[in-house]
């Protein structure tokens, strides 16, 4: 099975998340199949906080990955901000 999840990486006190797609059985910090965004907990100042490759992500989600809790909440956050970046596209 085939899952969209996070990847921890930054040092300590400092996390800094990969959004991977890996198998169920790679380890959580493992080589995953394919890196399709990232996520900082705590970017300050212009530092981007979410980026997700959509495309790539979509692909994905039609081959039939599953996305784990925390990046489905990911997910819905970056798709809210980009509803409210582009107004008028509804």
């Amino acid at each position: 099975m085939v899952v969209i999840r996070l990847a921890r990486g930054g040092a300590k006190k400092r996390p800094f998340y990969h959004i991977v797609v890996s198998t169920i059985r790679t380890r959580r910090n493992g080589r995953p199949l394919e890196r399709v965004g990232f996520y900082n907990p705590i970017a300050v100042g212009g530092e981007a906080e979410l980026q997700i490759d959509r495309e790539r992500l979509e692909h994905w989600l039609s081959k039939g990955a599953k996305a784990s809790r925390r990046v489905a909440d990911l997910i819905i956050k970056a798709n809210a901000a980009q509803a409210t970046a582009q107004p008028g596209s509804v």
